[in-house]
């Protein structure tokens, strides 16, 4: 028996390897049967493919809807039997009992978009052939019927703000304001974008915690009407109390309340709190700012303003780059001192290169006092191309400004001195003078506005110091306006107004004929922003011999349309142009005569502010030229 056990115990191993290779074979074999034959019509010899790889080529159906296109788009975005295209064993018994399913969710897509008695056909279709998307096909047609309209619309109020006398003019302004009116389609997204357009209005003044207290859409099907009512909670008035700087370091922080200026003791008011925040933002001491009025405060009539602010270092370089048709390619180097040695005001100093002008200078600016202004001094090194000469010039000025919501105002005195340089320059000269400054601006959006206007006032009065020493006065007016003349169509519902674009600018100075005025306060036009069409500053009093030299009076007026651009139905972030420009400049005013450039261009709202591009051609010069800009500045 030993012998036998000894004998038959390895022989066993062999054994059981061979039938395991046998296995593993007929297994190979039975793959092959069932997951490589051929399809029936598949020619003899053809590469046959796996059963995973048609599943990875092969959604377990395909749905197509038939419709209105605005009807199919959104079904075809949004219905959720779409999830289960990719579940590789959905049988047709399942997709059937989803297909039920998905007649209530289209019953209730199609709900948000106005349409309540809409008739809908499901079909599943059997597609077998190998070349098809999928082995099924769900096909939904859909009628939409008549569309829902608005047929009464009902705003309430609760709280305080329902019988204050002095909130009338709000609760106005809600109902004025609210964008689905009687008469109007209804759909689920007008709807809701009607209620938070209308808390908005309510909650941008006095009373910020306000909500939705209800809103209901009473919709008959039968009669394609809808009654819509909401009502308001507006909690209680808030006033504005006073400001709390969190993360106040390496700067005063009574200096971030005087430049914020929050209106302490006021009415909430939303677009005061955003000014704030935007001044201490652009005042350069801080690299972020958020502002936030404490609701939780147990005194909401003087509720505080919470300042949650991230310093900028004391010390910054900062490199630039640009490019101007003006003046060609820039750079720049600015340097950044927020805290000077012994004064503490902040100082800017920058070096500045172009094809045209170089130079150097610095303005340094105290933090404004509790009344708004704020002392300054300036001054540069500059030199230029004026016409057909060039100009090596210096600046100084010192005095006070302050800049308002609407209104900058300044008054400063100025030394001025400019070496003319060229072919029959004009003398050299300097001066000093005392000047104001008033600047006002109402547009709907200082960074790329659609309406509103701005004026631009200068007056000064000072002696040359050159030659005979003789007074004279300056004087320079801008004015911009910007007028909507109609709407451009988008899907036939009214979409961005188109404008005109207005603009006047002039400027004298009287003084003796004799007087030896420097030249940076004379005038030149023409460029990118002034007279499209000419050279940078090329427009100016033409002598005898050719050469052009700054003048005396300065005219120039602008009109230009502006139009948004509708592709295919839609608005874009483009805008055309169409524009004439006229400008002259002259010693004597008998003497202006215009030098006029036509043209056109496009805009473009992008993410950094709005981009200009126009060809415009110059009718004295006869030539065309492009004019690139970026950004908005008055």
């Amino acid at each position: 028996m030993v012998r036998r056990v000894l004998f038959l115990t390895p022989a066993w191993m062999p054994a059981l390897f061979f039938g395991s290779v046998l296995l593993l074979q007929g297994c190979s074999v039975l793959s092959g049967l069932t997951g490589h034959t051929p399809p029936a019509d598949a020619p003899e010899g053809a590469p046959v493919a796996s059963s995973t790889a048609q599943r990875d080529k092969r959604d377990a159906f395909a749905l197509e809807v038939h419709g209105p296109d605005t009807v199919r788009d959104y079904l075809n975005r949004h219905l959720e039997i779409q999830r289960y295209r990719q579940v590789d064993d959905l049988g047709a018994a399942e997709l059937s009992r989803l297909m039920v399913a998905a007649e209530a969710n289209a019953r209730e897509l199609l709900g948000t978009l106005g349409y309540f008695t809409p008739t809908l056909t499901l079909e599943l279709k059997e597609t077998p052939v190998a070349s098809a998307k999928a082995p099924r096909e769900v096909v939904i047609t859909v009628e939409p019927g008549e569309v829902t309209h608005v047929s009464s619309v009902q705003i309430g109020f609760a709280g305080p703000v329902e019988n204050d006398p002095t909130s009338q003019a709000q609760r106005d302004a809600v109902r004025v304001g609210w964008s689905l009116r009687a008469g109007q389609p209804f759909n689920q997204l007008a709807w809701d974008n009607a209620k938070a357009v209308a808390l908005r209005n309510l909650t941008a003044k006095r009373y910020p915690t306000g909500s939705i207290l209800k809103s209901v859409a009473d919709v008959d099907a039968d009669r394609q009407e809808a009654k819509l009512s909401v009502e308001y909670q507006s909690g209680p008035a808030y006033r504005f109390g006073p400001l709390q700087v969190r993360g106040s370091e390496r700067y005063d922080a009574d200096g971030a309340r005087r430049i914020a200026r929050v209106p302490t003791g006021a009415d909430y008011d939303q677009q005061k709190l955003l000014d704030a925040q935007q001044r201490l933002a652009s005042s350069g001491y801080y690299d972020s700012v958020f502002l936030t009025l404490d609701t939780e405060s147990l005194n909401p009539q003087a509720a505080p303003v919470i300042a949650q602010l991230r310093e900028a270092p004391l010390q910054k370089i900062v490199l630039g780059a640009g490019f101007t048709t003006d003046s060609g390619p820039r750079l720049s180097v600015d340097h950044i001192d927020n805290k000077m040695p012994v004064l503490g005001w902040r100082a800017v100093s920058r070096l500045s290169v172009d094809r045209e002008t170089r130079s150097l200078g610095s303005e340094w600016n105290s933090i404004p006092g509790d009344n708004g202004w704020r002392w300054f001094a300036s001054g540069e090194l500059k030199r230029e191309t004026a016409g057909t000469y060039d100009v090596d010039s210096g600046r100084l000025r010192s005095g006070r400004s302050k800049a308002g919501d609407h209104i900058d105002r300044s008054y400063f005195l100025q030394y001025d001195y400019a070496q003319n340089r060229g072919y029959d320059a004009p003398p050299s000269a300097s001066a000093i003078s005392a000047n104001w400054g008033w600047t006002g601006r109402y547009f709907d959006n200082n960074t790329a506005p659609a309406r509103g206007q701005a004026l631009a006032l200068e007056v000064g009065a000072g002696y040359t110091l050159t030659g005979e020493q003789t007074p004279f006065v300056r004087t320079y007016a801008r004015w911009l306006g910007i007028v909507p003349i109609g709407t451009v169509p988008e899907d036939g519902t009214q979409a961005r107004r188109s404008r005109l674009q207005l603009r006047l600018e002039g400027g004298v100075v009287a003084a003796k004929d004799s007087a030896q005025i420097p030249s940076t306060l004379l005038f030149l036009t023409g460029g990118d922003t002034t007279v499209r069409g000419y050279s940078y500053r090329q427009i100016g009093t033409v002598r005898s011999d050719g050469t052009i030299v700054a003048g005396r009076y300065l005219a120039v007026a602008s009109v230009e349309w502006q139009r948004p651009v509708v592709y295919g139905g839609k608005l874009t972030d483009f805008e055309s142009v169409t524009f004439v420009d006229a400008g002259a400049v002259a010693d004597k005013p008998g003497l202006l005569k215009a030098k006029v450039g036509v043209g056109a261009g496009v805009r473009w709202r992008s993410p950094v502010g709005p981009v200009q591009a126009d060809v415009a051609y110059g009718v004295d010069t006869k030539k065309f030229r492009l004019h690139l800009r970026l950004g908005f500045t008055f």
